[in-house]
């Protein structure tokens, strides 16, 4: 596949980076690239200051434009399909398969969900998003009114979410719930990522047994609030981390070496979502089949 088009990353220079040297600035608050890298970058001329050549040890003043012109670059192979669940003049509820990212960061642009909606829709924007490795329902808006409708309707908490998810360990309880708070810790490579944490902000999970396995748990979870991977690290919290997920160990804080939040290697499937639809203002759900390893028994048995 052809190497996609570039990409403009700007920042604007906050108060508490004015001072410091563009490189210094590059490496500091972007981890995923070592010092040689962004030199290499700034002597390519690809980094601008307000609209010029960026010298590597001129200091930063608050307010400054920055941006990386990030030369074409070939995407990571992943799957460049969806399937549209429910579609009217307001909405688009379509299915992601895990190992699409729903926007465009890091090193997918062309390969994201939204570009290949919009292939068919222009017009729609997303009203939510799952991370690269979760599957499942993501819901658009084809109109700004109905976006700004079905937006309220998520700050209100009146959207209701539910997922599949596969845990470690076998659970207790049939039930629980956690309200653990979720906020920034350090990360070896990221600087800092979202993980449990005492100074966090209040989030809140409902887990439900739906099958016990030899050394594992299938559960249903709702989600109140909508946090950054809340739900790997509200199970891992209660002591469920996912099962293969590289980052989130007991506690629901980062692994002694944890991988990065992106990388895939568990099962979690954002199931169904309920809302009022913004124009009709009637009830409106919509499920999308979990996949084979997150049924249970006898839902497996019933597809066959």
């Amino acid at each position: 596949m052809a190497p996609n088009d570039g990409w403009a990353y700007t920042e604007q220079v906050a108060p508490g980076c004015a001072g410091r040297s563009v490189l210094a600035h590059l490496v500091a608050s972007y981890r995923h690239s070592s010092a040689e890298e962004w030199g290499a970058r700034l002597q390519r001329g690809e980094i601008e200051i307000d609209g010029v050549r960026a010298d590597p040890q001129a200091l930063l003043r608050r307010g400054q434009t920055l941006v990386w012109h990030r030369p074409p670059w070939d995407e990571p192979e992943v799957p460049l399909h969806y399937e549209v669940l429910h579609e009217d003049e307001a909405i688009l509820a379509l299915v992601k398969p895990s190992g699409l990212p729903t926007m465009p960061a890091g090193g997918f642009l062309n390969h994201t969900l939204l570009s290949l909606v919009r292939a068919s829709y222009p017009e729609a924007s997303p009203l939510h998003r799952l991370g690269r490795h979760t599957s499942g329902l993501v819901l658009f808006a084809r109109t700004k009114e109905s976006a700004s409708l079905i937006s309220r309707a998520w700050r209100n908490r009146e959207v209701k979410k539910q997922y599949r998810a596969l845990g470690s360990g076998v659970a207790a309880n049939d039930s629980f719930e956690i309200d653990a708070l979720i906020g920034h810790v350090p990360h070896h490579k990221l600087g800092m990522i979202h993980a449990f944490a005492a100074d966090g902000r209040p989030s809140h999970t409902v887990a439900q047994v739906l099958e016990r396995r030899s050394d594992c748990t299938l559960f249903s979870v709702g989600i109140a609030t909508g946090r950054p991977h809340q739900i790997r690290i509200h199970l891992a919290f209660a002591g469920h981390p996912l099962v293969g997920d590289p980052v989130y160990g007991a506690g629901g804080v980062p692994k002694e070496s944890p991988g990065l939040p992106g990388d895939g290697g568990f099962l979690l499937h954002a199931q169904s979502l309920r809302f009022v639809h913004p124009i009709a203002e009637t009830e409106v759900t919509v499920e999308a089949p979990p996949p084979v390893a997150l049924l249970t028994r006898a839902e497996a048995s019933a597809r066959i």
